[in-house]
């Protein structure tokens, strides 16, 4: 039995990717901050809760040894993020950056990936298949952003794909350091959830195909990537 962990999966791509796990026979753990919003979802999936509000170490590593006492972990989704936006739904651009903006997105989007792998690479590393699912953004390429043609191109903001694409260069150095797992970081689309004030352009169900795709990953199964549903993603 394949036992998951996924972060933030009270709603969204989180509950919907859980729903899908639960089906191919995971057990599943909804990681959620609200514990009555997680403890409702996980009922309703027949998933297990844990508290898990990943901007706070305690929390964080109470719910490691939750998980620990259940009988361990084999995939992490670290799928817990947030977007600032401003007035009408609006994203605030570099004039508008501050180092308070940048320090509060990074806290969920950046450091709660590291959180969160730091405490439960224990258990991970148990496992006979240990995966790691990062889920990043188009955003986060370089290359998609810089390029005037590309539809990431017009986004004006600046701390939500920044710290997207800080998760992608800690996807690649954890691959490198633990070769024994697959660690691959995932864009599931412009998917209309609450993160974008549900200006997504696609559903839940299609946002989180790849991600449950590369949960199920073996052994033999890339490590270190950065793909959506059609493939390899430049950096």
């Amino acid at each position: 039995m394949t036992t998951t962990l996924i972060t933030g999966a009270n709603k969204g791509l989180g509950f919907e990717t859980a729903r899908r796990l639960l089906a191919a026979g995971h057990t599943v753990y909804i990681g959620a901050r609200d514990a009555e919003r997680g403890r409702r979802a996980a009922e309703r999936l027949g998933a297990r809760f844990v508290q898990l509000d990943v901007t706070d170490e305690a929390s964080v590593r109470a719910a490691a040894k939750t998980v620990e006492a259940d009988g361990g972990l084999d995939v992490l989704i670290n799928n817990a993020g947030i977007e600032q936006r401003g007035e009408n739904n609006t994203v605030p651009g570099a004039a508008e950056l501050t180092a308070d903006t940048l320090r509060a997105v990074f806290d969920t989007n950046v450091f709660g990936v590291v959180r969160v792998t730091h405490a439960f690479l224990p258990l991970l590393r148990r496992s006979a298949a240990p995966v790691v699912v990062n889920v990043s953004s188009g955003l986060a390429s370089l290359s998609k952003v810089s390029d005037p043609a590309d539809p990431a191109h017009p986004y004006p903001g600046v701390a939500y794909p920044a710290s997207k694409t800080t998760v992608n260069m800690l996807t690649v150095q954890y691959a490198k350091a633990f070769p024994d797992m697959r660690v691959n970081a995932v864009e599931p689309g412009f998917t209309a959830t609450d993160l974008n004030g549900r200006t997504g352009t696609q559903t839940v169900e299609q946002g989180a195909e790849i991600i449950v795709r590369m949960a199920q990953i073996g052994p033999d199964g890339p490590t270190g990537a950065y793909v959506d549903a059609e493939g390899t993603l430049p950096w």
